[in-house]
């Protein structure tokens, strides 16, 4: 091999060791490091089950608060109807239809709940959590918008109706803010993990 050729091929070889010394190669660390097993991970429930699990648990809220409306303070203590502002047939009729929506709510919800206990994804604080969302929305919404906004129909007819009002929109407020808070509690335990190192 000529001279020139020689040193050539001496200075290239030179210039590759370099190289390889200042950034190694990092083949044998990636055949070694895949021969371990890979770590386990416990995995964090879907997030569309977890949704689903809450709205379940809402439309359960609503008919079950809808169905002790019906039966406690239309039929029992007759203080309303669903519809007060006309005959007493036609509010009849509107309660019929108000506890139609509540047993089609409640059972509905039931099929769906089931059917999460069949997938073996039921989260029952998530379930639990949109129970008191669904009884306190619902309060609410009868307290604020059919009581004052539509006025449907009032809590009980001639009494002062303030505490009246004001206790049955703490109820509902009460209940979502523990459903909010069960709700909080209840998500995935390594977003709080991370939330706390963060």
């Amino acid at each position: 091999m000529p001279d020139a050729a020689r040193k050539c091929w001496t200075s290239v070889r030179c210039q590759w060791q370099a190289e390889q010394r200042q950034h190694p190669s990092t083949t044998g660390t990636t055949i070694a490091s895949s021969s371990r097993p890979p770590a386990t991970r416990t995995p964090s429930p879907d997030a569309r089950l977890q949704r689903r699990n809450v709205l379940v648990g809402i439309l359960f809220g609503c008919g079950i608060i809808a169905f002790v409306d019906e039966v406690v303070f239309h039929q029992l203590l007759h203080w309303h109807h669903f519809y007060d502002r006309s005959t007493r047939a036609a509010g009849l009729v509107s309660d019929g239809v108000f506890h139609a929506f509540s047993w089609f709510a409640t059972v509905a919800s039931l099929f769906l709940f089931a059917d999460l206990r069949r997938r073996n994804a039921l989260l029952t604080r998530r379930w639990v959590g949109g129970i008191l969302v669904g009884i306190g929305a619902f309060q609410l919404f009868d307290g604020l918008v059919q009581h004052k906004l539509l006025d449907l129909h009032e809590i009980r007819y001639g009494v002062d109706l303030l505490p009246y009002d004001l206790w049955w929109n703490a109820a509902g407020l009460a209940a979502l803010i523990a459903g909010i808070v069960v709700l909080v509690r209840a998500q995935p335990l390594r977003r709080r993990a991370g939330a706390a190192g963060a």
